[in-house]
């Protein structure tokens, strides 16, 4: 195993062990250790021979095999208007997303700040969370098993600096400044640090509305940059104590590595889920994604995939799931990897067993 990877697991659980020794009458920081493991099974009637089912897959992304997506654990240490998220992880997930960066280790290791005594302003600094998008690497907080190609496609995290203003409980407003498009490590420092937003309306419990934007410059080859620019926009709805809803929409745009003129892609993704029971949910998805010339997606032909997807939860307790997903994407071209070749076709299924404590 890592030598880092232990190490850090070392400062993570020490810290723990801290929290609960230190007297909270003698001290006012606090301190929390959190975790999340999620084991899975996946299998590819196409039968690839690669060691990774599809290149532009980083969640389960193994074929007849048992694995972990990611396994984390994290600390959060408070004191006053201060805190610090240290979290390290690993898993399949981490050795397919990470591969550029030197410090992989780590999920989140950011400072926050809160700027007044209401808490409206806050300063956020490290390695965090992406702003865009609605699923996140952690499959418990998603309404399905995989992700979407929307969510495979646009930065799980970034390393900057965020300002979040919160001036009602209805509004939130963040502007952020990073290395680059999911970058920890800034890959060429010609680039300047490029810049993006991030608005969030919840007119009510039941509704989210968020729209978040990426502009910056962007490495493309050996000392060349090209601008891209970026709008996502999605809603989160319950209809009811049983329906939930989301839909999402997002478009991009780069600069051609010759001449003025634009490449684009963009794509959808609508899932719905039903709650059977406090025990079983069951969801269905739908997506599309066009990227004509490889911008994001680099398959070496036009990139338009349709994809559906029908999800199952087992849920016996409220820290544990277990998951089962059925995923099927059509293409016109032939991008899917095959045991004999290529085909416009890919079915996969998939199971997970997830416990977030």
């Amino acid at each position: 195993m890592n030598k880092n990877f232990l190490k850090a697991l070392f400062l993570v659980i020490t810290t723990g062990v801290f929290a609960q020794e230190t007297n909270p009458e003698e001290s006012k920081v606090k301190i929390d250790v959190s975790g999340y493991l999620e084991a899975f099974y996946g299998y590819d009637f196409n039968q690839p021979t690669s060691p990774t089912r599809l290149g532009w897959i980083y969640n389960h992304s193994r074929h007849n095999e048992f694995n972990i997506n990611i396994g984390m654990l994290r600390s959060t240490i408070s004191y006053e208007n201060v805190y610090a998220n240290i979290a390290i992880q690993a898993g399949t997930y981490v050795d397919d997303n990470y591969t550029a960066e030197s410090l992989k280790l780590f999920h989140e290791a950011y400072l926050g700040v809160y700027l007044d005594s209401d808490k409206k302003h806050v300063v956020e600094a490290g390695i965090m969370p992406s702003y865009i998008g609605f699923e996140s690497a952690s499959t418990f907080s998603n309404l399905t098993l995989t992700r979407s190609i929307m969510a495979e496609s646009s930065p799980f995290y970034f390393t900057g600096v965020k300002y979040n203003y919160t001036p009602t409980d209805s509004w939130s407003l963040a502007f952020i400044t990073t290395n680059g498009w999911q970058r920890i490590e800034k890959p060429n420092n010609k680039a300047l640090p490029t810049f993006g937003t991030q608005v969030v309306y919840t007119p009510n419990e039941k509704t989210t509305i968020n729209w978040s934007t990426f502009i910056g410059d962007e490495p493309v080859a050996v000392d060349v940059l090209r601008t891209r620019y970026f709008n996502d926009l999605y809603v989160d709805y319950a209809w009811n104590d049983k329906w939930k809803t989301i839909a999402g929409f997002d478009m991009g745009y780069q600069r051609n590595i010759a001449g003025d003129g634009f490449q684009d892609w963009k794509t959808f993704t609508l899932i719905t889920q039903y709650a059977i029971s406090q025990k079983w949910n069951v969801a269905a998805r739908g997506e599309y994604f066009e990227d004509q010339e490889n911008v994001i997606v680099g398959v070496g032909a036009p990139f338009e995939v349709f994809g559906a997807s029908f999800n199952i939860d087992f849920i016996p307790n409220s820290k544990l799931k277990l998951r089962t997903e059925a995923k099927w994407f059509d293409s016109d071209e032939p991008i899917f990897t095959k045991d004999t070749g290529t085909t416009t076709t890919n079915f996969f299924v998939a199971t997970s067993l997830a416990f977030e404590f």
